[in-house]
């Protein structure tokens, strides 16, 4: 019998990524709701309860009432809001992290979703601080460049508007004031004694995602160079299908959509042996999101981690 998915919150832009990804699929069962009925907590429940996986593309408040909802002991879910992301109980959904996560995924019955600007400093600091070649005592900042589609359907809107105002054609920081929703896990997860500095931007294309993180070799241990750097994180990312480390040589230029429409991630080291950065290109709807979400599932169904998804 083939698995039987639903997704709650199917019309926002995360929902329906995650529809395009399962509606080709003849390996699961997607369970549908009456449109009339999405917002029925009693039909909901009904469709949570006899699914095997169920996805949540909600804002965090209703995230946390939907999973009230669930009563079926075998029902898993995946949250793709920001609400349990630090919570006891759930599994952090970056299977990279290691191969204890992947197995933890594998056998979790709650799993919370990354965000995607988290996704690009996690991707680049965890492993430095596992290794122990970042002491985790180190003072970070972060700046996240994004498309206007991480902002869900009102941006969207307002970004494709046919009169929009003229600021929008240009970069846009936001979250000045150090409290992005994102920083509590950015923190908690790569283990930080401090939370970074962070500035996301958004910008006037539609989807891709750029995460940089500065550093001094001063902040470093135990390496002294930055081809060194770069090869240790090849290594801890070797074998992976959904991340990997560039060669030294790609770092001329690097464009923010680059991977866009890709469910990969690409982290890029630039720089000399004293300064340097490393960036992380991605898909914000892809592995900061929908890709993510898809790939988690395929872990806990015990399917391929890629399948249905785009390399």
């Amino acid at each position: 019998m083939k698995p039987k998915v639903y997704i709650d919150g199917k019309e926002g832009t995360t929902g329906l990524q995650i529809y395009d990804r399962l509606t080709k699929r003849a390996d699961i069962d997607l369970l549908l709701i009456d449109e009339d009925k999405r917002k029925d907590p009693q039909e909901r429940k009904k469709l949570m309860d006899a699914a095997d996986i169920v996805f949540l593309c909600l804002p965090d408040a209703a995230a946390v009432e939907a999973v009230e909802l669930v009563e079926s002991p075998s029902t898993r879910i995946i949250d793709a809001s920001t609400a349990h992301r630090v919570a006891p109980g759930w599994v952090y959904g970056f299977p990279e992290l290691g191969p204890d996560q992947k197995e933890a995924i594998r056998h979790a019955g709650r799993v919370a979703n990354p965000g995607c600007h988290a996704t690009g400093f996690i991707s680049v600091v965890y492993p430095l601080a596992a290794m122990g070649l970042l002491p985790k005592d180190a003072c970070l900042s972060a700046f996240s460049l994004t498309g206007y589609s991480g902002g869900g359907k009102k941006m969207i809107a307002q970004y494709e508007a046919a009169d929009k105002g003229t600021e929008l054609f240009a970069p846009c920081p936001y979250g000045m004031g150090q409290g992005h929703k994102h920083l509590p896990e950015m923190q908690k997860i790569c283990g930080l004694t401090h939370r970074p500095v962070f500035t996301p931007i958004v910008d006037d294309y539609y989807k891709g995602m750029a995460t940089t993180v500065p550093f001094h070799m001063s902040q470093m241990q135990g390496v002294s160079s930055l081809e060194e750097i770069r090869q240790r994180l090849a290594d801890y990312y070797g074998g992976q299908t959904m991340v990997r480390v560039a060669d030294a040589t790609d770092t001329a230029k690097l464009y923010a959509n680059a991977q866009a429409g890709k469910d990969t991630l690409v982290l890029y080291a630039a720089g000399n042996d004293e300064q340097f950065t490393i960036t992380a290109l991605f898909d914000n709807l892809g592995k900061g999101a929908s890709g993510a979400a898809v790939q988690n599932m395929n872990l806990m169904l015990g399917f391929d981690e890629t399948t249905g998804l785009n390399l």
